[in-house]
């Protein structure tokens, strides 16, 4: 059987996305920082919007901005780590920009590529070509590998902040490396799954990860191999029935991947004291 090129395209930028999304989701949920992947959502959507607006790659506006502003987020926090008050006021700031570049595009473009909005927001991975494909799988293969080296000291400072700054541990560099990361795989996962569905793909398969075991590490692989068999199984389905959108079928998947899981622990007997 001869697969055509784009679902080749879109296995490749998709297995590359969905593992670095499966590892930032996984301490993103562990640090309590889902909020913030809502934000960098908006944040993804505004910066794409803005470059079209200004007549250049799209990319250039989703990374900027999704990676600037997590910085942004982690520098107004405690340790690297923004609280809900910051992340609430950078979130409505920015959907407020996001509504200003969008009549922008929309007033300048109206005779021009009106797909190119909808794409922002939900995804356009069965779109990407071969050039694309390759870049999306090589900067996600980059956030990937930065993130597996920080794993370890990452990993304490989540959990015990204080006695890892106690120890030597640069608490608020790893926050901010994170939150660079995180803003990285945002701008980088939007073309999966759009920019208003990223957080279904960044937080799901951690929180189903998290459901079924307690072991960090364990938890952080299951994290990642969920992401990419969801991603897989999702551009399968939306292959194999055309009208269902390959966004759909992702979070579709994802979401109910999670819910077993929360439904089968809540079934699990508790020990008794």
């Amino acid at each position: 059987m001869t697969w055509p090129p784009f679902l080749l395209h879109a296995l490749l930028a998709g297995t590359a996305i969905a593992a670095a999304a499966g590892l930032i989701g996984y301490f993103a949920v562990l640090r309590a920082q889902v909020f913030t992947g809502d934000a960098l959502s908006h944040v993804a959507f505004t910066g794409a919007l803005a470059a079209l607006a200004l007549g250049v790659d799209e990319r250039l506006g989703l990374f900027a901005a999704t990676i600037g502003v997590g910085v942004a987020l982690g520098a107004l926090g405690d340790r690297g780590r923004a609280d809900d008050i910051v992340i609430g006021t950078v979130f409505a700031w920015i959907l407020g920009l996001g509504v200003f570049f969008l009549t922008l595009y929309t007033t300048n473009n109206s005779t021009g590529n009106g797909n190119a909005g909808v794409s922002v927001l939900f995804g356009s991975i069965f779109g990407l070509n071969r050039s694309a494909a390759l870049t999306a799988a090589i900067v996600a293969a980059v956030i990937a590998a930065a993130m597996i080296v920080i794993a370890r000291p990452l990993l304490f400072a989540s959990i015990e902040g204080a006695v890892a700054a106690a120890r030597g541990v640069p608490v608020r560099m790893l926050g901010y490396g994170f939150l660079a990361l995180f803003g990285a795989a945002a701008a980088e996962a939007s073309q999966a799954v759009g920019a208003l569905l990223l957080l279904g793909l960044l937080a799901a398969p951690a929180g189903t990860a998290q459901c079924l075991t307690t072991r960090p590490y364990p938890a952080l692989f299951l994290s990642v191999g969920l992401a990419v068999a969801e991603v897989w199984a999702g551009l399968a389905l939306s292959y194999t029935v055309p009208a269902l959108p390959p966004s759909f079928a992702i979070l579709a998947l994802t979401t109910g991947g999670y819910a077993l899981a929360l439904l089968r622990t809540r079934r699990r007997p508790h020990s008794p004291p």
